[in-house]
């Protein structure tokens, strides 16, 4: 097979990319390949289904311009092709005095963003948009909406095959060689000739990067995230998205709750290390990935740092005591009786060898090959900003 770009991964990223090149150049070959049998296997179709406002991103930076830019783009996608979603805003609540400096820094970093309409709440307007919330403060952001991210890639992997674009599933990454001019791009079903590579592979980015001839400088670190589902006769308690102030050391928002498309309150999530790349269960492990994870100075350096930290987010995980507690945090009625345990997704964290956490989106490019080696939350949001951002860096490669 021949083509022009070949771009490794079937997710929301990967599947805008190709998207964002189909449109700048409607002619262009564009092959995409995933080693599932479905798009959206991972990261995308675990997704909480938040679309973000970008009020918590430092202004200017990549994932503040590219979320306010993808906001706009993903709305006006999904109202030309009928992709259900819901604009519903949410609360961001102070519980603590002090906290109040954190969530004041937030609504200023949300002004700063351009949003329009966001206001600082008393404890009494928080109680009026969400009656059973404990709070000292809040802030209301109503940009913030509900979608299914699984729905949507779907949606844009139709629109990419009724433009002529390949989608080769069950097509597993296995290298490239330069040859020719162009690439040759092996996979687990042959051989396809291209003449840019692009690797979206998520939670496999870093090891697809290795296998195009570079050192990415960082390691994917698995983090799952685990959800549990309100009772439905506890429903009433939560009307839409409430969110705690986060905690400034990490890329996480908190446990929150959040109204789902597909109907019902999911409450989580926490953030605990996957024994596995995919792994969605506590009791799922890859030994082989786990050791590589325990062995990478950057991960035993963050350990060493964050691991009592750690140790509360595990502790969460095998407690729905536990659970329940950081959840009554924002809402006291919450008991452990009222939860079920839900569904989980894995983040694809980039860390450095130092242990730092790559916050933003991270690309890196050699000739005839693009790799996106970090795309964190807020990326499904900014999947078509990124998709843009992507396709420029490819279509100079070109």
């Amino acid at each position: 097979m021949k083509t022009d770009i070949a771009i490794v991964g079937a997710g929301i990223v990967g599947l805008a990319t190709a998207l964002q090149l189909s449109r700048k150049i409607p002619d262009l070959k564009i092959c995409i390949l995933d080693k599932e049998n479905e798009v959206a296997a991972h990261q995308t179709g675990h997704n909480s289904g938040v679309i973000h406002s970008g009020i918590y991103y430092k202004p200017g930076g990549s994932k503040a311009i590219n979320c306010r830019k993808g906001y706009r783009y993903l709305l006006e996608f999904c109202e030309q092709h009928e992709v259900p979603h819901e604009i519903c805003g949410k609360v961001i609540v102070a519980t603590r005095q002090e906290e109040l400096p954190l969530l004041r820094s937030i609504f200023e970093r949300g002004l700063a963003n351009g949003l329009e309409g966001i206001r600082m709440l008393s404890a009494g307007e928080v109680a009026e948009i969400e009656p059973h919330v404990k709070s000292v403060a809040g802030i209301w952001v109503p940009q913030t909406g509900i979608i299914d991210y699984g729905v949507l890639a779907r949606k844009y992997a139709s629109v990419l095959q009724n433009q002529g674009a390949s989608l080769l599933l069950g097509h597993a990454f296995r290298g490239m060689e330069r040859r020719n001019g162009g690439l040759i791009v092996r996979t687990s079903k042959g051989e396809i000739e291209a003449s840019v590579l692009v690797n979206c592979a998520g939670l496999y980015a870093d090891k697809a990067a290795r296998l195009t001839g570079i050192d990415p400088g960082v390691q994917i670190v698995p983090f799952r995230g685990e959800y549990y589902v309100l009772a439905k006769e506890k429903e009433y308690l939560v009307n839409n998205l409430i969110y705690p102030v986060p905690n400034p050391d990490f890329p996480f928002l908190g446990v929150h709750y959040t109204r789902m498309m597909r109907g019902g309150i999911e409450a989580g999530p926490n953030a605990v290390l996957a024994f596995r790349r995919e792994g969605y269960s506590r009791w799922d492990i890859k030994w082989s990935e786990l050791l590589q994870i325990l062995a990478y100075p950057g991960f035993r350096a963050l350990a060493g740092k964050y691991w009592k930290t750690g140790l509360g987010e595990m502790r969460r995980s095998f407690s729905k005591g536990a659970f329940a507690k950081a959840l009554q945090h924002l809402i006291p009625e919450v008991g452990k009786r009222d939860l079920r345990r839900g569904g989980a997704g894995v983040r694809a964290q980039a860390i450095d060898r130092n242990g730092m956490l790559i916050d933003d989106f991270l690309i890196h490019e050699s000739p005839r090959v693009v790799n996106v080696l970090n795309a964190p939350s807020p990326a499904a949001t900014a999947s078509l900003a990124i998709g843009e951002m992507v396709a420029e860096k490819t279509l100079q490669q070109l």
